[in-house]
């Protein structure tokens, strides 16, 4: 008996220690993660350091009954580094999943064709670039392929054909080139991909033409996302028998000839054609009873009346068909569809009268630059939801001053629903969705909210909150979640409950395909005992030192404060209602006192006033030692004035150079606020360039003049400490001194950006239109690359010498329209550029010159070069033609008008002026359709 019980004793030990064993990570897996975690700098799992076994205890980390490591995620950690050749040896990996670790990049090492087991490969939102490598077609049992929104160059290579399980291809947002690979030109391809559901390769630079055998009726495609790319020739045939196919966006290409017919793509939901050169008869849509989104805009249709299919289409809530030749009188039935959102239908040949009925208020309808001569106006009709402008019925005495006729819609229909939340630690990362079916959005975000709380309930129970944004393109929804009896989320609830990156998530249909990127979070915040316990001791000497020296310290501060109070001249600020926050700090400027200005301008007399603005007036003075001052005058009462002041005089007061306009002083005494800087003689340089004040610029002046600007702007962008960003360059804030010297003016929107802004940061939208970043609209992310764009539209108006919007038409737009770098002269821009620089004929340099600009205007902050860059260009652009680039030249390279020297100039150094508008406005502005609205439907929108 006492055998039998040692032995079965042995037994139970020997099995425990075999089990023990087993647990310890199969050590070709675990050195091949802590290889990886060497190529980490920064954010690796605390886990990964406390302990020797990932299968064990390390976050992100599954294993296999045989403690092979199985799937790698670690979704969302802010990691920093590259991905090693060891990824190849987790040769049993089943998922490796780095999404939003914006942190990770470089090459894409060609060893994860190693991992034979791999179903899951999602690298979405890193900053991997190079090559797609080939050896991923080794993947043979690959289901989910995500490299989107990385930074890939060259072309998509053919062996991605071999991936015959793959459901999910995901390679848009990159920067890859060429054609979509084929079997029959490359061996392998795209149209082997029998099983593939979705294929999204929008917002690249493919190009060539889209074959017709690429699809056929075995195919599984539901979403074709090809838009925003530079494809060409006509659109296959063959997508018209996709029998699954739910979305298709051609959008924003190049493609040419007649639509194929699609009345066999009975789930289509989403259609988008707008902006090709597609040609031939308009689209016959009849019978797709499914559609909710159609764009058919900025096409080369052959002109029809309004086809029968906008009647029948009971299920459409967006229709877009801008300047696409339709002509005739709009159905009344049109407008009955209880389901529409959303009618742009501007830009037509529309005539007759414009009967709604009773339309609902959620309708927005935009029939702006049509022929139409009448309107049916009924009891409920308030105009808020029409566009009119540009019709002869608004000619009509009656209507020409209602609000369709003279204001564009430019807000929502509706304000965003209040669903945020707030907390110390929120978890936020931004749903994308690139095809959503609805023009209001605010309609549906409820319903989002309540179908995304019923998928985090477990992690995030009623507090959960949605903030929407629209691009150009897409639907930004962002997700803030706050943790619930914590300070914060810890990983594993993240990796848990917020990881949609996999398509776990199932929204509702109408808002379509989309992807998921996390925002960095502060996952630990832990102070070491030690630190802890120093912090403490050090904070009871310092309250012991502090009591000793209280009485002395408070009688000190007591005697400091009555003297600042005698000296200080803001020591009144905040007795009025327009001083704004604390007091101006200023580093050195003189305070003059309103008597000296009085003086200075012989009591502000008009005859002494140069310019005026939403500021206030500016006026021309002379200090008693015979110095020429320009002299800013604040309205009384204005907050608007309060803010700029303040900003102007904090920022001009630290920075000094050549290129920037100098602040003399400042007065603020009796209510009055003003600043006071020195005098430019010449104005400014739009009146230069628009001949109001007689000067005739020729080339190499305004080479000089662009290089005089960026020279400017680039000391405040990466000189001045701390940085600060202009945030209203435009023409009319540049002046030209008396040699012609540009200096970059009106300081009063600018921003200083801090060390922890990292040069970007969250703003309300200030700015003046057709100078305005788009991508900082739409993000009120501003980062120094929104002055270099505002900047880019300057150097063009030094070609056009036409304001940024004129005569309903963009600069940008207009530039790039016209462009053709065959015309070695001009390049293509003789009809739009300036006479007088046709005159000269000496334009040495001219087409480097507008590469740049147009490298300036790019839609994209991170695809335009620095201020610095810009100095750099425009500077070997010069020396290599000869053109001087110092600071002055001893030849003139303009003249003026002599008549012109004797008025006094207009100085705009308001922020606001004549000839353009500054607008401030928030996140819902309007929503931005990748076209900038006309002259005059954002008009004062003060800042």
């Amino acid at each position: 008996m006492v055998k039998r019980r040692l032995f079965l004793l042995l037994f139970l030990c020997l099995l425990a220690g075999s089990r023990i064993a087993s647990a310890d990570t199969n050590p070709q897996d675990a050195a091949a993660l802590r290889s990886l975690m060497k190529k980490w700098t920064k954010n690796v799992p605390a886990s990964w350091r406390k302990s020797n076994d990932p299968c064990a205890r390390w976050d992100g980390i599954t294993c296999d009954r045989n403690s092979r490591v199985t799937s790698l995620n670690l979704f969302g950690m802010n990691l920093e580094g590259t991905l090693s050749d060891d990824i190849g040896n987790l040769t049993e990996l089943t998922v490796l999943d780095l999404s939003s670790n914006r942190g990770v990049g470089g090459t894409l090492t060609p060893a994860i064709g190693k991992l034979a087991n791999l179903r899951i490969l999602a690298l979405i939102g890193c900053s991997f670039s190079g090559n797609v490598p080939s050896e991923l077609g080794n993947l043979s049992q690959l289901d989910f392929l995500g490299l989107n929104s990385n930074q890939f160059t060259g072309k998509i290579p053919p062996s991605l054909g071999k991936l015959s399980k793959v459901t999910w291809l995901d390679l848009a947002d990159n920067q890859l080139t060429g054609p979509i690979p084929n079997s029959r030109d490359h061996g392998s391809g795209f149209d082997q991909l029998l099983k593939a559901q979705h294929f999204h390769l929008n917002k690249n630079k493919l190009q060539g033409s889209v074959p017709d055998f690429l699809f056929n009726s075995s195919m599984d495609l539901k979403h074709i996302l090809f838009d925003r790319n530079n494809f060409n020739g006509s659109i296959p045939a063959s997508i018209g028998v996709l029998p699954k196919l739910e979305v298709l966006r051609l959008n924003d290409n190049a493609f040419t000839g007649p639509v194929p017919a699609m009345n066999n793509l009975t789930k289509l939901h989403v259609l988008m054609l707008s902006n090709n050169k597609l040609s031939g008869l308009m689209p016959n849509l009849t019978g797709m009873d499914m559609l909710e989104n159609v764009d058919l805009s900025n096409n080369s249709f052959i002109p029809s009346e309004v086809p029968s299919w906008f009647t029948s289409l009971i299920k459409l809530m967006t229709l877009k068909m801008q300047s696409v030749g339709l002509s005739g009188q709009l159905p009344q039935k049109l407008f009955s569809n209880p389901n529409l959102q959303y009618v742009v239908l501007s830009d037509n040949q529309l005539n007759g009268v414009l009967d709604m009925g009773n339309i609902s208020d959620e309708l927005h309808v935009d029939v702006r630059n049509n022929k139409i001569i009448s309107l049916a106006v009924y009891n409920s009709f308030t105009g808020e939801t029409l566009e009119l402008a540009g019709n002869p019925v608004c000619g009509d005495s009656l209507l020409s001053s209602m609000k369709p006729c003279t204001d564009l819609t430019t807000e929502p229909l509706h304000k965003p629903p209040s669903i945020d939340v707030q907390c110390a630690n929120p978890f936020v990362e931004t749903i994308v969705f690139r095809a959503p079916s609805f023009g209001d959005v605010v309609k549906f975000l409820p319903s989002l909210q309540a179908n995304l709380s019923s998928k985090l309930n477990s992690c995030t129970p009623n507090n959960l909150g949605l903030v929407y944004s629209n691009d150009d393109a897409y639907l930004n929804v962002d997700i803030r979640a706050c943790p619930v009896n914590q300070k914060r989320f810890n990983y594993s609830q993240v990796l848990n409950c917020f990881n949609l990156t996999l398509q776990t998530y199932k929204p509702p249909e109408i808002f379509g395909p989309y992807y998921v990127k996390a925002h960095p979070y502060p996952f630990h915040d832990k102070t070491s005992r030690a630190v802890l316990i120093g912090v403490v001791t050090g904070s009871l000497l310092l309250v012991i030192g502090l009591t000793l020296v209280g009485v002395y310290a408070v009688r000190q501060k007591k005697r400091a404060q009555k003297l600042v109070s005698i000296n200080d001249p803001f020591a009144s600020w905040g007795s009025m209602g327009q001083d704004i926050g604390e007091a101006p700090k200023i580093k050195s400027a003189r305070c003059f006192t309103l008597e000296d200005l009085k003086l200075s301008t012989n009591d502000f007399r008009e005859i002494n006033a140069i310019g005026a603005g939403g500021y206030g007036t500016v006026y021309r003075g002379k200090l008693p030692d015979g110095q020429l001052i320009a002299i800013k005058r604040s309205k009384q009462g204005s907050m608007q004035g309060g803010l700029e002041f303040k900003t102007e005089i904090e920022l001009l007061s630290r920075v000094h150079h050549k290129n920037l306009v100098g602040l003399v002083g400042f007065c603020f005494e009796k209510g009055e606020r003003m600043l006071v800087y020195e005098f430019i003689p010449n104005g400014t340089l739009s009146e230069a360039l628009y001949g109001i004040k007689g000067v005739q610029l020729d080339w190499s002046r305004r080479l000089k003049i662009a290089l005089d600007s960026a020279r400017g702007l680039a000391y405040l962008h990466d000189h001045a400490d701390p940085p600060i960003i202009h945030r209203d360059v435009k023409s009319t804030n540049i002046l030209l001194d008396e040699r012609m010297t540009a200096k970059v003016a009106d300081f009063g929107l600018s921003l200083l950006v801090s060390d922890s802004e990292e040069g970007q940061f969250c703003t309300n939208v200030k700015g003046t239109l057709g100078y305005l970043d788009p991508e900082y609209y739409m993000t009120q992310q501003l980062t120094a690359k929104s002055d270099v764009y505002s900047f880019g539209v300057v150097l063009l108006e030094l070609i056009v010498a036409q304001p940024p919007i004129h005569k309903q038409k963009y600069i940008v737009r207009e530039v790039k329209t016209a462009l053709d770098m065959g015309d070695q002269t001009y390049c293509g821009l003789k009809d739009v550029m300036d006479p007088v620089l046709q005159k000269t004929g000496d334009l040495r340099g001219f087409a480097r010159f507008l590469k740049l600009a147009l490298q300036c205007v790019e839609d994209l902050g991170t695809d335009r070069p620095s201020m610095n860059t810009i100095v750099r260009e425009i500077e070997v652009i010069m020396q290599d033609n000869g053109i001087r680039t110092g600071m002055s030249s001893t030849s003139s390279s303009f003249s003026i008008d002599s008549r012109t020297m004797m008025a006094a100039p207009k100085y705009p150094y308001s922020n606001a002026s004549t000839s353009s508008t500054a607008f401030d406005m928030d996140s819902r502005a309007f929503e931005y359709s990748g076209k900038f609205p006309s002259e005059g439907s954002l008009k004062n929108r003060g800042t």
